[in-house]
């Protein structure tokens, strides 16, 4: 997959394209269905199937009090998009003059000029252009003229008709359920960073961890253990034991921890490599023991019971 950082990186006999639009947080299932559908849209006429984003959610920019947390990472939506099977990916700066393009400007040069689009696809409720007054009915008014067609996707619902978007997957790691969010998102959660050293808390206690740097990309779910897999450089998937939250039992951690505890494995050294944890199911909240052999006991039954679910 190409990936274009401003519309004047592209060729100018990059064209035709099917364009899919869209913020794509979290590359959800629903986003699935629209890049999916580009793809094959773009196969059937002989064109590229191109995902257009933008670096940031816009509210960063436009009201960044009410700005969400974003569940991925650019580079993490960069991988996945790529997963899609897409030709290439735009990635749009969200600044103020961007925020400033109208909606019309936006289509004809960027969607039209820039990549020769001959269809574009895009979720019902996605909104474009200086103060979001671009929408589909404008693209199926500017098609008319200007020769593309419009497709809007229509929303993937979970098993209880409830439909997926960003801001449920969001509530639901808020709340822990990563098992949940998993269904939602068709694949594990996941956060990636740099293994740096930590107290060594847990290596003294007998269950050596790899901590994430603080400055892990993705959205960390609520303090707890969890079950899950820690993923190697190499793509090796590691059973582990993951722990989230400040170690309260110690009461010394100023900051939230994402910390990683492999099962069955010895001799494992991955300071300063870049690593993923995947979550698979939150085994319990974090609490405060009341002495070393409480939580000793605890962690053992907590790594019976991983082994148990990644069995």
């Amino acid at each position: 997959m190409i990936v274009f950082s401003d519309s004047t990186q592209i060729p100018a006999d990059f064209g035709p394209t099917v364009v899919a639009i869209g913020k794509f947080d979290g590359v959800h299932t629903g986003h699935r269905q629209v890049l999916a559908r580009a793809v094959d849209d773009a196969r059937e006429i002989g064109a590229k199937a191109v995902a257009v984003t933008f670096d940031r959610n816009p509210l960063a920019t436009l009201r960044p009090e009410l700005c969400p947390t974003e569940l991925i990472s650019l580079g993490q939506k960069v991988d996945l998009i790529a997963g899609t099977g897409v030709d290439a990916m735009l990635v749009l700066t969200f600044d103020a003059a961007m925020a400033a393009v109208p909606a019309e400007e936006f289509v004809e040069r960027i969607l039209i000029g820039d990549l020769h689009a001959k269809t574009i696809l895009l979720g019902h409720d996605f909104r474009f252009g200086h103060r979001g007054a671009g929408d589909a009915e404008l693209l199926r008014r500017m098609g008319a003229d200007l020769g593309f067609d419009v497709d809007v996707v229509g929303d993937v619902a979970s098993d209880d008709e409830r439909r997926v978007s960003s801001s449920w997957i969001r509530q639901l790691l808020a709340d822990g359920d990563v098992a949940a969010a998993a269904k939602l998102l068709g694949r594990p959660h996941a956060v990636s960073g740099e293994v740096v050293h930590g107290l060594k808390r847990g290596r003294e206690l007998g269950f050596p961890t790899a901590n994430l740097s603080p400055q892990a990309e993705g959205d960390v779910p609520a303090d707890g253990v969890y079950a899950g897999w820690l993923v190697t450089p190499d793509g090796v998937h590691h059973r582990a034991a993951v722990s989230v939250g400040v170690n309260p039992t110690f009461d010394d951690v100023e900051v939230r921890q994402v910390e990683a505890f492999i099962l069955d494995e010895s001799g494992l050294d991955l300071y300063g490599q870049h690593v993923v944890v995947e979550f698979v199911e939150r085994i319990r909240g974090m609490v405060a023991f009341r002495g070393i052999p409480a939580l000793i006991e605890q962690m053992t039954d907590d790594v019976v019971r991983v082994r148990e679910i990644l069995s």
